[in-house]
């Protein structure tokens, strides 16, 4: 795509084509929810936004698509581009804990999390993701240098890439003292707690696991920290520790907000199960994030059978009972997930594919913009709105079919209202921290 390399302060985007999700109100859309607008960018942010034909110069985008910079609400940074030395030998669920384990023994330190985690934040900055939710493995007290370097690039990514970070350990970590050294590292660290429970085995019934739930969401409501949870990821129709967290929820009048992720187990329980569970989630404001690359790798998987199911959850019932759906990247290049490069477009084209949110797409466009924004509570972020930055992703592609056919690497970003390099980082640097293919 042919974009000047140096703007003025003030200039307009002609003849764009917008999805309706990430502006302000209701204007009239064609049948894939996008609406022709021209934006004017005025010292850096939104300036003006009309209908098409309003600008009579500026830039004209042939009714390219404009997106506002993605927001990633589930990845892991700390993991990162680990798969060229701690591969999962057989792309199983547990298979991937193994080598992890194993990998996070051996590894892990400052020194070897801080380039990988910035190498991903480099990756998604290239795609056009402005703000990214990480999880943290937080073995207490072996995790101090997840917390330090997250700080740390926090501080130094601050007006690239908004950064929040969530601890992630087995619930049954919060039981003693380390538990709540932990909850107070994440305070200290402006973090979510988190925590992460397969319930495989009807594990959520018990009531030792209920006075676990209890005793976590007491050091999250003593310390006025919100959740994000890894739960019932597995192809187990017993898991349904999701109802107990909402359950647990509502009766204690939890206000924070409530985001988890998988959910798996869902779609594979019975039909009047699943859908109380659901409604408890709409009652309790909870947020989902699915995680649709990463829960096709691992879910189902098993040595010379072809899987039967996607692995992801109900999204289509979700929404329809009004839970906000966001999709993420998750995992990237390490046991959990062999692929991916926090590319929130690949995203949101697979989601589509797997979950399939076509015919019509309705406001599934808000999943990678609006809704994570909102979720994870990064103000301004996933819009486009007069005030806001000008952190845009032009793509060329003027249709939904268009945009979802190709993987847009020619897509154009804009920080401040200016074109940055969207060149990627070469793996070949992480050759001395992770070794070479």
């Amino acid at each position: 795509m042919t974009f000047p390399t140096a703007l003025p302060p003030d200039f307009w985007l002609r003849n764009a084509q917008v999805p309706i999700t990430v502006l302000d109100g209701a204007p009239p859309a064609d049948p894939e929810g996008l609406t022709r607008l021209d934006i004017r960018i005025t010292d850096g942010r939104i300036a003006a936004i009309a209908p098409a034909g309003t600008a009579s110069e500026g830039i004209d985008l042939d009714r390219g698509q404009v997106w506002p910079c993605f927001v990633d609400g589930h990845v892991h940074l700390d993991k990162t581009q680990t798969w060229p030395r701690q591969p999962n030998p057989d792309g199983t669920h547990p298979g991937a804990k193994t080598a992890v384990i194993a990998d996070r023994g051996k590894h892990y330190s400052e020194e070897d999390i801080e380039p990988r985690f910035e190498f991903g934040l480099r990756c998604a900055l290239a795609h056009g993701t402005a703000a990214i939710r990480t999880h943290l493995d937080s073995y207490w007290p072996n995790a101090k240098a997840h917390w330090s370097v997250f700080r740390r690039l926090r501080d130094s990514w601050a007006g690239r890439i908004d950064l929040q970070a969530v601890s992630i350990c087995p619930l049954e970590r919060f039981a003693g003292d380390d538990g709540v050294a932990l909850a107070d590292e994440v305070a200290v660290s402006g973090g979510i707690l988190g925590m992460t429970t397969t319930g495989e085995g009807g594990q959520a019934s018990s009531p030792a696991f209920q006075a676990l739930l209890d005793r976590f969401f007491s050091l999250a409501e003593e310390r006025g920290l919100a959740l994000d949870l890894h739960l019932d990821e597995t192809g187990d129709p017993s898991s349904d520790t999701l109802d107990a967290v909402a359950r647990t929820a509502l009766r204690r009048n939890f206000k924070a907000p409530i985001q988890v992720g998988h959910v798996c187990s869902l779609s594979v329980q019975a039909a009047i199960d699943a859908m109380t569970t659901i409604s408890l989630c709409a009652e309790a404001g909870i947020n989902v994030i699915i995680l649709p690359m990463c829960n096709m790798y691992l879910q189902g998987r098993k040595a010379r059978r072809t899987p039967r199911w996607r692995g992801i959850t109900l999204v289509h019932e979700f929404r329809a009972a009004g839970v906000p759906i966001s999709f993420a990247s998750d995992n990237c290049r390490d046991p959990f997930y062999a692929y991916g490069d926090y590319d929130m477009m690949e995203v949101y084209r697979e989601a589509v594919r797997i979950a399939q949110l076509d015919h019509p797409f309705g406001a599934w466009t808000a999943s990678v913009t609006t809704t994570p924004a909102a979720s994870c509570g990064f103000t301004d972020r996933g819009r486009i709105s007069i005030g806001t930055l000008a952190d845009l992703v032009i793509f060329r592609a003027r249709s939904m079919n268009e945009l979802l056919s190709r993987p847009q690497s020619d897509r154009i970003v804009l920080r401040n209202g200016k074109p940055i390099d969207t060149s990627l980082p070469d793996f070949r640097e992480m050759d001395s921290i992770v070794g070479a293919p």
